[in-house]
């Protein structure tokens, strides 16, 4: 197939450090390749891929100086995907909604990963007025917000098989990865260790919408002996950093899309302990691959726990369940569900390639 995916313009495809969007369109991207699709990935111009890459911007919006309106980079981007638009047998976008009035004027195939939060008031409106976009979950409990949707599927996030490698022997510190934020409560992970006298080392990224909730409630708590702040990592210090973790800690405190960093920590062998919002009951099998908890007691009691789990087993959940490869197969069977559709409803030609003929496949609602 020809296939077009369109990445967000944030982090590069995949990203230096944090990104969890970037990333899994990375890992999709080359799985598609690799399986013999022709792809096309429109991304910042600092992204590395086998795929065709058409950027827009030289480089990724957070790491670019003087970006102030991250959005007028993304409009560009569209106007230049949808110029080429006949070119492709369905375009996957990882944008959110920022191309459902372009795509409503044309019958070209396509759908969207929703990679974020759904429950937010604004979006109830958007959804209703745009309840014909085939869209994407990554858990099924991420849906729940928006039942009106245009629910197509739900695929799960994937690695490659051969990422992080599998790390059979237990190390003695705790792990945080993820972001300091109020959602994702490091401050839990903090007491946890300081209850069970264990180190915890915490490997996250301070947004600047969060940096003052860092200062004042967080940066104090870092001070204590048990606790180790790194900083972002990137994709190849993971492996050390998880692998050779007692446990991974997931205190979150929102209702997880998805959580790629509990997938990560499986594929090196290591247990999560989690509360249980959102997509963690989804991607986690309680007992096997972690523990899931619902108070601060529980993850305690819980993380002691860890040492009876199989590190062998958490791995193997990974290869069956979470692999880049069984996620692009997941992917590819929904576009040819919604390339056949769009083919049954529309006999014309979708676009001429001889002019700008925008009407003549528009969709009817």
């Amino acid at each position: 197939m020809r296939i077009a995916q369109v990445s967000p313009l944030y982090e590069s495809v995949p990203p230096k450090l944090y990104g969890g969007t970037e990333r899994v369109v990375s890992y999709l991207t080359e799985a598609l390749v690799e399986q013999g699709h022709d792809v096309t990935l429109y991304a910042s111009g600092d992204s590395v891929t086998k795929a065709t890459l058409i950027a827009p911007v030289e480089q990724s919006l957070r790491l670019a100086p003087n970006v102030v309106d991250p959005l007028a980079h993304h409009f560009v981007m569209l106007e230049q995907l949808f110029r080429d638009v006949a070119e492709y047998d369905i375009i996957h976008f990882h944008i959110d909604y920022l191309h459902f009035p372009l795509s409503r004027l044309y019958a070209q195939p396509h759908l969207t990963t929703l990679h974020g939060r759904l429950d937010l008031p604004d979006l109830q409106p958007l959804y209703d007025e745009y309840s014909e976009m085939p869209v994407v979950s990554i858990s099924n409990a991420q849906r729940k917000p928006l039942p009106q949707a245009n629910w197509v599927g739900t695929v799960y996030h994937g690695l490659p098989e051969d990422l992080l490698s599998f790390h059979p022997e237990p190390g003695k510190y705790l792990a945080f990865l993820g972001r300091i934020s109020p959602e994702k409560r490091v401050d839990r992970a903090i007491e946890v260790a300081k209850r069970l006298d264990m180190p915890l080392k915490i490997a996250a990224k301070i947004d600047k919408a969060d940096r003052d909730y860092y200062e004042e409630q967080i940066k104090p708590l870092f001070d204590h002996p048990l606790v180790e702040y790194i900083g972002e990592i990137n994709e190849h210090e993971k492996e050390e950093f998880l692998g050779n973790a007692y446990a991974l800690l997931f205190p979150i405190d929102w209702p997880e899309p998805f959580g790629l960093v509990l997938i990560e920590a499986m594929a090196t062998g290591t247990p999560v302990v989690a509360f249980g919002h959102g997509s963690v009951p989804e991607v986690m099998e309680d007992g096997v691959t972690g523990f899931i908890v619902s108070s601060l007691d529980e993850m305690v009691e819980a993380t002691r726990r860890v040492a009876d789990l199989s590190r062998e087993r958490c791995r193997q959940v990974f290869e069956a369940r979470f692999t880049a490869k069984r996620m692009a197969e997941d992917y590819v069977a929904l576009y040819e569900e919604i390339v056949q559709q769009r083919q049954a409803k529309y006999e014309a030609p979708v676009f001429s390639l001889d002019g700008p003929e925008l009407m003549r496949g528009r969709v009817n609602r």
